[in-house]
């Protein structure tokens, strides 16, 4: 637990959550059962086919495990870095929650889909005599609304970050944030809410684009790497010249010290 909380020590940051609290506690139960919404099968496979459709699941699975776990990366670094249990940080938290619950399905939903049109070669299947086809739309506008969805999901967790990080801010004094950290609080929170914008912008485009392109508008997700790196190469210059007003004693004494 050192090594992890070295690493996100690294960038400066004194962190004042290294203790299990009760909002770690409830925070890992709800990922934990979102985690569980996305793999659950009520039923053992009973033929080759049902199997090689399960093994099959298995990519569209592990892309949204690992979108979910960078989620919780993200709720672990910042509750480690503050460790604030404050009115304000105990709403925002619970509305991500709601919010990762709320959006398990359309992401399995969205992945299968996705992975399904990829390798279409690998999940064709040929109906068998008296088996009911089931289509994935039925009506032109769904496509369009599956991406809205997506998007606000998106857009919705991204902000509760942006959020939390806010909240951490306005509680700096409290908190007795050096320099540095107020640099990195805000640097944090910006990185998130421009993240979040990502997810408006794809809804825009899924409403403007015709419906037979509405789900073009996820290619707008491509952006957030551009995005970062440029939102990385400002937010380090100001942290370079916050790092440089901070004092050697504010870097090293405990956040909790009155000294």
């Amino acid at each position: 637990m050192q090594a992890i909380h070295d690493y996100i020590a690294k960038d400066g940051f004194r962190l004042r959550g290294t203790e299990m609290s009760r909002i770690d506690a409830f925070s890992d139960v709800v990922f934990g059962f979102a985690l569980t919404l996305i793999v659950v099968s009520l039923e053992v496979p009973q033929t080759y086919a049902e199997l090689h459709e399960l093994v099959l699941s298995f990519l569209p699975f592990f892309i949204c495990f690992v979108f979910l776990f960078m989620v919780w990366w993200a709720h672990f670094r910042f509750f480690r870095r503050y460790g604030t249990h404050d009115v304000g940080t105990i709403l925002i938290n619970a509305a991500l929650l709601f919010v990762v619950l709320c959006y398990v399905y359309p992401l399995k939903f969205l992945w299968f889909l996705v992975v399904h049109q990829v390798f279409p070669h690998l999940y064709s299947h040929v109906p068998q005599p008296g088996e009911k086809v089931i289509e994935v739309f039925t009506r032109p506008n769904q496509g369009r609304e599956m991406m809205i969805v997506y998007g606000a999901g998106f857009a919705a967790l991204y902000f509760a970050f942006a959020a939390l990080y806010w909240n951490a801010y306005r509680q700096r004094l409290h908190l007795r944030l050096n320099e540095l950290e107020k640099t990195l609080t805000l640097s944090y929170f910006w990185d998130n809410f421009t993240v979040a914008c990502v997810g408006i912008v794809c809804i825009v485009a899924a409403i403007l684009l015709p419906l037979n392109t509405a789900g073009g508008a996820g290619w707008f997700f491509f952006l957030i790497p551009l995005i970062k790196t440029v939102h990385g190469s400002i937010s380090s210059r100001k942290i370079r010249e916050a790092r440089g007003r901070t004092t050697s004693h504010e870097l090293t004494c405990s956040p909790h010290s009155h000294g």
